[in-house]
């Protein structure tokens, strides 16, 4: 196994750095979401050809699935500038003032986690989206007046995991579409990690990149993640990244062969052992467990219900049969489900 040259202060490899190396830098290089692709792609040539800067878009969906990597190929693909910030992080007019007066014509400000903002910067950005303009209260009360600020023309691509949230009139404006990212199939992350593992410079067997694609959740971040665990086990065991290895070390790190951590096993297991599979009120799981209600219906649940180990009922959550057979429970109903 070979290590990667670019080093930080220290003289080993950077982390921040590798991660910013595992993000494709080319279309082709991008794994999977071929129909978000093709739109933007689409999207792009056509302003391309118009000569204008691309419409707005906005791209939805769990974490760990692309969208600010598909970001940062729009901006490559223009050849323009890209300004990243978040929504958490523009508090007030002024930051979004400064931040929309500092772009360059072309340029694209991704904004993450965009339903995250704060409603009276959201107001302030409806002119800025629809007319290129930047409309500025000055002074307060009776002799207030409002002036009006001219915008290059920009894009702006908003990324968000909870679309629900984000307000009417907001999702209106991403006149460029509105894509929603779909987890990945399992032969896409088996090339994603097997593409990575080239990067670092992983000798990585088949058998191994399909063990670590099987753990991943469909999720890219989760299986870069995992493959740089096994990297590291590896390196201090000293031995090559094969399927052995790669089982020993993600058993090690708490992940299953469904990728469940401990803790969805830990949430799982409660609710079989004290009361009895369910049914069973969230308010009550997350007192028993000790979780808030929002982190078990954030965090955990989305994936169990997908797996089909957790099924949500009108009276409470109950562990289906599959969930009672992978934690080698005897479950007392007899019915059979399938795994996704």
């Amino acid at each position: 196994m070979s290590s990667s040259s670019k080093t930080n202060s220290s003289g080993e490899p950077s982390d921040q750095w590798l991660d910013k190396t595992l993000r494709p830098s080319a279309w082709d290089d991008y794994i999977g979401q071929p129909n978000v692709k093709d739109n933007l792609r689409v999207l792009i040539g056509a302003a391309r050809e118009r000569g204008h800067t691309p419409e707005h878009v906005l791209l939805y969906g769990p974490p760990g699935l692309g969208k600010t990597t598909l970001a940062h190929l729009v901006a490559s693909d223009l050849g323009v500038s890209m300004k990243v910030t978040s929504g958490p992080a523009i508090e007030r007019v002024g930051d979004l003032a400064a931040i929309l007066t500092n772009l360059q014509p072309r340029d694209i400000l991704f904004i993450d986690e965009i339903h995250r903002l704060n409603k009276t910067v959201e107001e302030v950005l409806y002119p800025a989206l629809e007319a290129g303009v930047l409309d500025i209260i000055i002074g307060k009360g009776p002799s207030a007046r409002t002036i009006q600020l001219e915008l290059p023309p920009f894009t702006l691509i908003a990324a968000t995991t909870r679309i629900a949230l984000l307000s009417a009139p907001l999702r209106s404006r991403f006149s460029g579409g509105v894509h929603r990212l779909e987890f990945y199939a399992h032969k896409e992350i088996e090339a994603i990690v097997s593409r990575s593992a080239q990067i670092l410079g992983v000798d990585l067997a088949h058998e191994a990149s399909a063990a670590i694609a099987h753990r991943s959740r469909r999720t890219p971040r989760i299986a870069n993640y995992l493959l740089k665990r096994c990297r590291d086990y590896a390196q201090i065991t000293k031995r090559t990244v094969d399927k052995v290895l790669v089982e020993e070390a993600l058993t090690k790190l708490g992940y299953d062969k469904l990728g469940l951590h401990h803790a969805d096993r830990e949430l799982l297991t409660i609710i079989i052992e004290k009361f009895g599979g369910g049914p069973v009120g969230l308010s009550t799981i997350a007192a028993a467990t000790g979780e808030e209600v929002a982190t078990i219906e954030e965090v955990y649940e989305p994936y169990l219900i997908r797996t089909g180990l957790l099924e949500r009922t009108p009276r409470g959550r109950t562990i289906t049969p599959l969930g009672y057979e992978h934690l080698g429970h005897e479950s007392q109903n007899s019915g059979q489900n399938t795994l996704l």
